[in-house]
């Protein structure tokens, strides 16, 4: 376990992880298609979702970047899936990317989880710059980079493109290894 706050835990992606990825991702599709279509496309299914959880888990050994679940520690249900992406070691950069479950938004789970992986980012993984890039009307995921200290830097022109739809602006916050 990385971390445990209010009765939830944070882990690193492991094998047992994929029927659970599975439904979060389809329970919550509509809401996760527009800027997780990747990781939608990839857990349609039982069989999609442990192909994923095995490579994330490679990756995550190799350090090329780091999944991990947000669980309810009681019942064990999944709330939510944070990485640390875009790994650049010769930069000490990474960068945030996260999604929770319908019926866990707006509870401030996200910030917290954001929050303790962020120290962990800067102790354990030796980073010293951390990203968050969010677009301007997701205002929940523009309210957890300044709920946990990230500051706005500037805005990335024509940065990201859901799924059939025109390329979007997104902002760029960072937070620096103090």
């Amino acid at each position: 376990m990385i971390a445990q706050f209010e009765g939830f835990e944070i882990n690193a992606i492991h094998h047992g992880d994929a029927w659970k990825i599975c439904d979060l991702m389809v329970a919550n599709a509509d809401r996760f298609r527009p800027y997780f279509p990747g990781t939608l496309a990839e857990n349609l299914n039982p069989t999609l979702s442990q192909i994923f959880v095995d490579k994330k888990i490679k990756a995550f050994q190799n350090k090329e970047e780091f999944l991990f679940t947000l669980k309810h520690s009681e019942t064990r249900e999944l709330v939510g899936l944070i990485y640390i992406k875009e790994i650049d070691l010769d930069k000490q950069q990474g960068e945030f990317a996260y999604c929770i479950g319908y019926t866990f938004e707006g509870k401030g789970l996200t910030s917290k989880t954001v929050k303790l992986l962020s120290r962990y980012a800067f102790e354990t993984l030796g980073l010293s710059t951390l990203q968050i890039i969010a677009h301007k009307d997701n205002i929940p995921s523009v309210k957890v980079a300044l709920n946990t200290g990230y500051k706005w830097q500037n805005t990335l022109e024509n940065e990201f493109t859901p799924p059939n739809e025109s390329p979007l602006d997104m902002e760029l916050y960072e937070l620096y290894k103090s």
